[in-house]
């Protein structure tokens, strides 16, 4: 069932969730921020699962791994395809309590708090609680989102900013989430926080199958879901769209976002 208070839900969202996932990101990421073989971890909005089967794998033996996301289509795609022993998917929204599932050594919050502008600290402190003291928070988003393009036409240009004010405002999605993680985790106290920030996207020349398909469907989902009327074109958000995939398509065309990722130690009282 699909949930459509999630900004970039669609009938291809667990597909997309899927193909975009960078493994060899997801292991230096991980191995950065502290994870190591015999941890309990949790992975919140795991998706359609890679992500958490990524880091279970880092942490045998011995380790276990409890993966999280509110969608029950993407917590069967995870049964089914990113399945193995010591890997449990629930289906949870994580802006409720887990006191239930019991505490972790790591958390990971990878490219979630982006869609919660006006929750985001107070999830982060709801899975505090759930991290034993000692244990690693690693929390990852992205910067600037969707924000970094060069060459758009003046029109798309214009029109591309005032869908994107629309999305924050209707939608509650955070375009600068990565910026704020270092002071969720300095504001809890936590203790050897240290931060590392490197390309995400970096798009340039002919553009791979798996970016094309990831930025389409990004752009066409929340385009539709923005509320925005585009009013300056003719045929409105269709017209919008063949624009910017015109645009993306070119190679010309130069995007990149940052990915900021933060880790820490909670202290021991």
């Amino acid at each position: 069932m699909l949930n459509r208070n999630y900004l970039m839900e669609s009938a291809e969202e667990t597909f997309r969730l899927d193909i975009k996932t960078n493994i060899q990101q997801v292991e230096k990421q991980a191995l950065w921020a502290g994870l190591k073989p015999g941890m309990r971890v949790a992975d919140m909005g795991c998706g359609s699962g890679p992500t958490t089967f990524t880091l279970h794998r880092l942490i045998q033996p011995g380790g276990e791994i409890v993966g999280a996301d509110f969608s029950r289509d993407r917590i069967d795609y995870a049964n089914k395809h990113y399945s193995s022993p010591g890997i449990e998917y629930i289906c949870r929204d994580i802006r409720h309590h887990l006191d239930d599932l019991g505490m972790f050594d790591f958390i990971w919050v990878r490219f979630v708090l982006e869609y919660y502008l006006s929750d985001s600290f107070d999830i982060v402190k709801s899975l505090s609680r759930a991290l034993k003291p000692g244990g690693i928070l690693c929390l990852i988003d992205l910067d600037h989102n969707c924000l970094n393009h060069y060459g758009l036409p003046p029109r798309l240009e214009k029109i591309f900013f005032k869908m994107m004010n629309a999305l924050e405002a209707n939608n509650n999605f955070d375009f600068y989430a990565g910026r704020k993680l270092y002071s969720y985790l300095y504001d809890l106290k936590y203790q050897s926080i240290d931060v590392n920030l490197e390309p995400h996207h970096l798009i340039f020349g002919k553009i791979a199958d798996t970016d094309d398909f990831n930025w389409t469907k990004k752009m066409e989902v929340a385009a539709k879901r923005s509320g925005y009327q585009f009013e300056d074109y003719t045929g409105g958000y269709g017209d919008f769209v063949k624009e910017f995939n015109t645009f993306f398509k070119d190679p010309r065309r130069f995007t990149y976002t940052p990915v900021i990722s933060c880790k820490g130690i909670k202290p021991l009282v």
